[in-house]
């Protein structure tokens, strides 16, 4: 029996995260390989969060919790997202909590889609998103959103991709891997192209609170009309640097949530009952560490916009997440090689941009979550590099 052929055709068909192999080519280099290639906050939890996690620990609370969470993390929740959005949600039926925000997306795609449906889906976006349109049968449609629109869904894109089989549009915003944000104006274009079609929206805002522009950030289900169609996903693990304690949510309409739930409920089961417990904290009490973090964060976007373009690159400014999408294509190197090259030669790990979609050929994502020192050397190493490519392609 060869176990290769019994592999199913699904499966088979989704192709490995090309992040996870630029970080495991760069574990297994000799000498220090400076890594810009994970999307992870180099920040501890802060303290008081993981106090009541140890504290969770301390009471016992380790048994299953209700499939759904804790009612005191929806509780918190719902008031996290009234007090910062103006949206309101009822914690029983409108609310769920998820092993990540990762795992809140696969439910909301299964949950709704059909063998056969299409889902739109904005592109460059986070490499989850077609691996979960295809696991549930679905058909992915990517859009491009190129650098000339800042990397955004415009509302003609969206009439144009929208067909009778369109039952999902997929939003991420803040944008990984490109740092684009929709304004509100562009949420009311994209929300009134919506209103005239039966298609619900994911919208994932995972890193809503890292929003470096002026004003205020807006999200989709505030916009008149679009919280009925709409299913909310976020986290902790950017805003409150919890990656490793896997603990995220959704909120949307009743039926929506239930239909995830009974998803969760069979593969799943519930969310770690001590992340819950430290979520509760971080909700009601820790907010006020996120703006710090943010403004760090913000100053290492500036020195990596600046070294991208003193290098000789175009470089869209990123209004949010902590990712910048540089322009290669000045080197003559494809994505793929400028990152092995990049790599191989300086010791930096980046990620080529065609992982997020086909229209990321020609740019790298590199991640600002790292210590200032470690992004100051690699830009100093990416200059070299890059006038180095330059030359070679007779740019220079």
């Amino acid at each position: 029996m060869k176990l290769e052929q019994m592999v199913s055709r699904t499966a088979g068909s989704i192709q490995a995260s090309a992040i996870r192999r630029f970080f495991d080519m760069a574990s297994e280099m000799k000498g220090q390989v400076i890594s810009l290639s994970i999307g992870e906050p180099d920040f501890v939890t802060p303290w008081s969060i993981r106090d009541a996690g140890i504290y969770s620990l301390e009471q016992g609370r380790t048994h299953y919790s209700p499939n759904a969470g804790h009612l005191a993390v929806r509780e918190a929740i719902a008031q996290y997202m009234q007090n910062r959005f103006t949206l309101s949600y009822q914690e029983r039926d409108e609310i769920m909590v998820t092993v990540g925000g990762r795992e809140a997306i696969d439910l909301m795609v299964r949950a709704v889609v059909n063998p056969g449906d299409e889902v739109i889906i904005p592109e460059p976006c986070f490499v989850a998103y077609d691996a979960c349109v295809r696991l549930a049968g679905g058909i992915p449609v990517p859009v491009a959103c190129l650098a000339e629109n800042s990397f955004k869904l415009t509302s003609a894109q969206l009439a144009g991709a929208m067909t009778e089989k369109t039952k999902l549009l997929i939003l991420g915003y803040p944008n990984n891997p490109t740092g684009a944000v929709l304004s509100k104006q562009d949420i009311a274009g994209l929300a009134n192209v919506l209103s005239q079609r039966d298609v619900l929206v994911l919208y994932d805002e995972l890193y809503a609170e890292l929003y470096y522009g002026d004003g205020s950030y807006h999200s989709i289900a505030a916009e008149p009309g679009m919280q009925r169609r709409t299913v909310v996903v976020s986290g902790f693990s950017k805003a409150f640097a919890m990656t490793g304690w896997r603990i995220g949510y959704a909120c949307g309409p009743a039926p929506l949530i239930a239909a995830m739930n009974k998803i969760h409920q069979y593969a799943i089961m519930c969310s770690p009952s001590t992340a819950q417990d430290a979520a509760v904290e971080a909700l009601k009490n820790s907010v006020a560490h996120i703006a710090p973090m943010r403004e760090e964060y913000n100053r290492r976007r500036r020195i990596v916009v600046h070294a991208c373009r003193a290098a000789g690159l175009d470089c869209f400014e990123p209004l949010g997440a902590f990712y910048v999408f540089p322009d290669i294509r000045s080197t003559g190197l494809s994505s793929n090689l400028f990152c092995e090259r990049f790599l191989q030669e300086e010791k930096v790990a980046i990620v080529p941009g065609n992982a997020f979609g086909e229209s990321g050929e020609g740019y790298v994502r590199i991640s600002y979550a790292a210590s200032l020192e470690n992004i100051q050397i690699a830009m100093q190493r990416l200059r070299r590099f890059v006038e180095r490519s330059q030359k070679n392609a007779g740019i220079r």
